[in-house]
């Protein structure tokens, strides 16, 4: 899978533009990303990629970057 899969998500979860700069975007850094649309993108990053986020996963997944990070530990291949 790649990046553009994650991208997606956070694109279809938080409705933002995929022109969205991705290295910068950060949970409340971006109207969009409030606490339930956090839990939303968590639930639906688990469903795209087929894994189980921990709760530590959960509380620092604080940017999209962040979230790449996260993935690629549990195995997720984002080239």
């Amino acid at each position: 899978m790649s990046s553009d899969a994650l991208k997606k998500v956070f694109t279809e979860v938080l409705g933002i533009g995929a022109d969205t700069d991705w290295d910068t975007l950060r949970y409340r850094g971006a109207e969009e990303w409030d606490s339930v649309a956090h839990m939303q993108l968590v639930g639906e990053i688990e469903a795209a990629f087929d894994v189980m986020l921990e709760t530590s996963d959960v509380l620092a997944m604080s940017s999209f970057t962040e979230a790449v990070t996260i993935l690629r530990r549990h195995g997720v291949s984002l080239d």
